[in-house]
């Protein structure tokens, strides 16, 4: 079972996501501020840690240099958690290190799915992985630097484009869904065209420059070969 920390400062948000977790095979700990979560993180280090950001004492931007900054917590992914929504707030959270950044209110049910989808990137069941990094045809993913090579060249891409080729690799040669694809990557709570997918899916073929590695599954959605 995975461990996940929580630090909220609010009661009734930390004991309902607490429960929920422990409820759907998690081990969860919920802590008030940074000198909780020091505690919890001195007997066990988690699999992954829901940040708020308003916190009494050290906020969560505070707290995430610090685990990111610390050779032994570093690699421990973080989820924001926060009423901030403002995009320069996310941004930063991201820049600093952050997985993801779940905006309140939030459905427990897209929490828990969010955490299942930052574990996958982390978990042993990652298609080659070494190292951090994962390997697919001639693409390697550097997954803690966010980094994309294709043929040994780096490539830049957009943070929901890492994640939609990410995503395409972890379920290689399966075909995906506009819906799947859009929920999974741009939460349940999208209120956009599920066409945005296809956009994003010429842009990334794009910079890859590698034909029939996306394969069109006409009226359906896409999927990523081994193999031509």
């Amino acid at each position: 079972m995975r461990t996940v920390y929580l630090v909220e400062d609010e009661d009734n948000i930390r004991d309902l996501v607490v429960y929920a977790l422990n409820n759907s095979n998690f081990i969860a700990n919920g802590y008030v501020d940074a000198e909780g979560l020091m505690e919890g993180l001195e007997e066990k280090v988690p699999d992954l840690i829901l940040l708020d950001i308003m916190l009494e004492g050290k906020d969560g931007y505070e707290i995430l240099k610090f685990l990111k900054e610390n050779s032994e917590y570093k690699d421990i992914p973080v989820i924001m958690v926060t009423a901030k929504d403002e995009e320069i707030d996310k941004v930063r959270g991201l820049d600093m290190g952050a997985d993801d950044y779940v905006i309140k209110p939030f459905g427990v049910m897209e929490l828990i799915s969010r955490i299942k989808a930052v574990l996958r990137r982390y978990g042993k069941s990652q298609p080659e992985v070494h190292g951090g990094k994962i390997y697919f045809r001639d693409i390697e993913m550097d997954l803690s630097k966010r980094v994309v090579k294709v043929g040994g060249e780096e490539v830049k891409l957009t943070y929901k484009e890492f994640e939609l080729l990410y995503y395409l690799i972890e379920n290689k040669d399966i075909v995906l869904t506009r819906q799947k694809l859009t929920e999974e990557i741009w939460g349940f709570d999208y209120e956009g065209e599920t066409r945005t997918i296809d956009v994003h899916i010429r842009t990334l073929r794009q910079k890859l420059d590698r034909d029939g590695y996306i394969v069109t599954v006409r009226n359906v959605g896409y999927k990523i070969v081994d193999e031509d």
